[in-house]
């Protein structure tokens, strides 16, 4: 059977089961992060679809805080039955689009087991997909958000890695039309963008090009996100994966939005000299 095996275990995230477990709960507990534990029995009862999330993908010990944000939001929402997770290609190997085609997907807590007939499904939505599994072998932007789900989901979920080499506007639209048109009830599904802000900065200087990104974010304006990081000079690294579930959102009926943290390295390093920013953003179907 098809697994795909840690590629960043033992450097973006401890490497060790019990080791992980204690770093997720101190990304939650961390003076940076939301203060409070998910609640390991879940929501006694949750009518609303979980939020569509844009979530960091940097070590844990930078971006953990942060991600946690977005996770105790969908702690607090009805338990899934797949998790789709969108994230840039760093490595500029394998296809333009590539979902993760079948098997098992491994971090140190285990297995989640690939969504192969949602996998089937996009692919035959829309000829931008490919099955493939050499774009997924070294990406972190996808790994680093499996464990999380694992943390707050303990009674399992399927999962469908999407990975982004072409992140172009015409790309993001059609990747987001392709899984709007795929995922028929948007209850049993959890969208998620991986992506990180501004790189190798100033602390204020990342602010200064990130907020006015957001904001573009936040009004599910595609068309004003592209143009906004052009204009800032705006260095997101998974832009399109952002793109593609803001107009899944969109189509989807998602009107509210949330900035749900703000932060970069150099809040947790104390070094604002050249930092990376983070942003938790939560969107919400009523």
């Amino acid at each position: 059977m098809m697994r795909r095996r840690p590629a960043v275990a033992g450097f973006f995230y401890e490497g060790r089961r019990d080791a992980l477990l204690e770093q997720i709960r101190e990304c939650f507990l961390s003076p940076h992060g939301p203060g409070e534990l998910p609640d390991p029995e879940g929501p006694e009862s949750s009518s609303a679809p979980p939020p569509v999330l844009v979530s960091p993908h940097a070590g844990y010990m930078y971006s953990g805080p942060v991600a946690a944000y977005g996770y105790l939001e969908l702690s607090k929402k009805k338990r899934p039955k797949t998790v789709v997770v969108v994230g840039p290609n760093h490595y500029g190997i394998g296809t333009d689009v590539s979902i993760y085609p079948g098997g098992h997907w491994t971090t140190p807590l285990g297995d989640v087991e690939i969504d192969r007939d949602m996998a089937t499904l996009l692919a035959e939505v829309s000829q931008i997909f490919s099955l493939d599994e050499v774009s997924h072998s070294k990406e972190h932007s996808i790994e680093v958000q499996v464990p999380f789900l694992q943390f707050i989901y303990r009674r399992g979920f399927r999962f469908l890695p999407v990975c982004m080499l072409d992140q172009s506007r015409e790309m993001a639209e059609e990747v987001g039309r392709a899984l709007a048109e795929a995922i028929s009830d948007p209850q049993e599904f959890v969208v998620i963008a991986s992506s990180d802000f501004t790189h190798y900065e100033p602390h204020d200087e990342a602010v200064r090009r990130d907020m006015p990104v957001i904001e573009r974010i936040l009004e599910l304006d595609v068309d004003g996100f592209y143009r906004e990081m052009e204009r800032r000079d705006a260095t997101l690294c998974g832009y399109g994966a952002i793109a593609a579930v803001m107009e899944y959102a969109r189509r989807k009926g998602y009107t509210d939005s949330r900035l749900l943290k703000y932060a970069t390295s150099g809040d947790v390093s104390g070094d604002r000299s050249s930092v990376v920013g983070y942003a938790s953003i939560a969107f919400y179907k009523r």
